[in-house]
């Protein structure tokens, strides 16, 4: 997975990968050719007294110098605008697929593995791609290039080479195939920790209202604990590699010293030339170290390039036609068609047998018990999931035979959470329309009953909204976004228990203004009251996922029991109240 998200994603950079090669192999030549410089000052310069030599020879080592230096720099900066510019496309990648998906495969992955895997793992090959650009194109080179330096040099020493690179080699492979299980269960660990923050975030309410916060501290202290008991056993393991590596390379230091002094006393090969292998040597040793560490941070990569992949090649269940039909009319006729629904692996469906027709200019209300499938049967008409069974139609068209554009053009949504993102109040509004002018969002606003408390607002249309619209009470970010649908003038309004957190007399308001805007559109209302759709053209009655009823309020308290239940619960409520 690793070797295709690369190849996939470094191919818009082969110049510069190219460019990165030839600036490394540029730098790590003239690092090769200065310990052979200095070999020639000692040997010829130092010990026959000849300055003039030392000067020339060291004036080469400086412009050596200066072109190993040029070398890096170009070699690391285009190395970190490759890996940056990697990074960049596969966090957009995953950011447009997660947008194509369903809820289905939005709840599969969930939320906080989506977040991990499209900034923590993908930081995790973009430093490897990084590190590859800087470490490994040059540790190859200089691998081979110091081999031949180091022969050219000396010969009879050469046996010490094949004995410290394969010990170093062996003694890091063995520390990092222990660290590979770590690091695949960090990246498990990171994802439960950021779940259980964002649970304790976005549930602070719920977890101060029932003093839950021993519990929940106690909850995230051990998705920490666990997670920091793999890092730190994950990092000893990685603290054992540079005493290793000084091992090898004090004690190698110590070898070729050792052994080429009787050398030397031998007269079999000068000082400077035996200083030039010892450089030689370290310099293998240390291409060794980096090829090595690069392997270390490959097993991390690998598994984090495994999760990405995964959300790259997870096709959305609600996939748009190869060749889309248009809507025959502008009617907006929505019907439902003997329509189930099955969440995967449920061992029953949510939905079944839902048939029923909402026309333009009449409204289609929905009641049920809690869990009776309301809300599941309305993201299935713009479609956000599709149905398992039946059919959704739109003008007397399949949804699955139009483009899905052309389906979320002609509705307006008011889901059951609200969810305001963070800018203004006109920000907001403009989700629904972009090019819409201030008196718009005016007109909106009045109709949804909320001109007054944003009039008051420091700013007005520009006063800010958090994130989530935290800075509003519930029953205000109720009515902005149903101003947001507003605002769109779609041919289909669904408001999913909309109006739930608005007091009867605002209720009552909002749906008075609203009759003549949505007069000729086709109207889906979820409710929890019966208040709210007494007045429907329409009432669909779901029990247990099915219709057990469909007609007026007076018809359906005369025959639907369920319904007549419904509404003397509410009522017995009312007077108890």
């Amino acid at each position: 997975m690793l070797i295709r998200l690369l190849r996939g994603g470094l191919r818009p950079y082969r110049g510069p990968l190219a460019a990165v090669v030839l600036f490394q192999f540029i730098g790590t030549m003239a690092s090769l050719y200065l310990p052979s410089l200095n070999a020639d000052i000692i040997d010829q310069g130092v010990a026959l007294g000849d300055t003039d030599y030392i000067m020339r020879t060291g004036g080469w080592m400086l412009l050596v110098s200066l072109v190993q230096i040029a070398g890096s720099v170009a070699a690391v900066f285009l190395g970190a605008r490759v890996a940056m510019s990697f990074g960049r496309d596969t966090r957009a990648g995953i950011f447009a697929q997660v947008n194509s998906f369903s809820a289905r495969e939005v709840a599969r992955f969930g939320a906080p593995s989506l977040i991990t895997r499209n900034t923590n793992d993908v930081q995790q090959v973009q430093m490897l791609v990084l590190m590859s650009c800087t470490m490994l194109v040059a540790a190859p080179i200089m691998s081979v290039g110091g081999v031949v330096m180091a022969l050219r040099e000396d010969v009879g020493l050469s046996w010490l080479m094949l004995v410290c690179v394969p010990v170093l080699a062996v003694a890091l492979g063995a520390i990092i195939r222990r660290m590979v299980p770590g690091f695949r269960q960090m990246q498990t660990r990171i994802d439960t920790v950021n779940r259980v923050l964002r649970e304790q975030i976005t549930g602070i309410r719920v977890v101060r209202a029932f003093v839950r916060e021993p519990y929940e501290t106690e909850r995230f202290g051990r998705a920490n604990a666990d997670l920091t008991a793999t890092a730190l056993r994950t990092g000893r393991l990685m603290a054992l590699i540079f005493p290793v590596v000084m091992l090898v390379l004090n004690v190698s230091s110590v070898a070729v010293l050792w052994f080429g002094a009787q050398r030397v006393d031998a007269r079999e090969i000068q000082i400077g030339a035996l200083t030039a292998f010892l450089q030689y040597l370290m310099q293998i040793l240390m291409a060794v170290m980096m090829a090595t560490f690069m392997l270390m941070m490959v097993p991390r990569a690998a598994v984090c390039a495994e999760r990405i992949v995964e959300v790259l090649d997870t096709e959305s269940s609600v996939v748009p036609p190869a060749e889309p039909m248009l809507a025959t009319t502008r009617r907006a006729e929505l019907e439902l068609r003997r329509v189930a629904f099955q969440y995967p692996g449920a061992s029953a469906p949510v939905l079944h047998d839902i048939s029923f027709r909402a026309e333009p200019g009449r409204t289609t209300a929905i009641v049920g018990a809690t869990g009776a499938g309301k809300t599941t049967l309305l993201t299935l008409i713009p479609r956000l999931v599709d149905p398992t069974a039946g059919a959704v139609l739109v003008d007397g068209v399949d949804v699955r035979l139009l483009e899905p554009n052309e389906v979320w053009r002609r509705i307006g949504l008011v889901p059951q959470r609200p969810y305001l993102f963070s800018g203004t109040v006109a920000s907001n509004l403009r989700y629904g329309n972009p090019d819409a002018t201030d008196a718009e969002l005016w007109a909106a606003l009045e109709i949804a009953q909320a001109r007054d408390f944003v009039a008051e607002m420091p700013g007005g249309l520009d006063a800010p909204i958090a994130q989530g619209g935290t800075n509003v009470s519930g029953g205000q970010r109720q009515r902005l976004a149903i101003a947001r649908a507003l605002v769109r003038q779609p041919e289909i309004y669904l408001f999913d228990d909309s109006f739930s957190a608005l007091d009867l007399g605002t209720d009552a308001r909002l749906r008075a203004a609203l009759r003549p805007v949505t007069a000729d559109a086709t109207v889906v209302i979820v409710a929890q009251r019966v208040s709210t759709i007494v007045d429907a053209d329409q009432i669909i009655v779901l029990e247990d996922g099915g219709v057990v009823g469909i007609g007026r309020h007076a018809e359906l308290l005369a025959t639907c029991p369920t319904y007549a239940e419904i509404v003397a619960s509410q009522q017995t409520a009312e007077v108890t109240a």
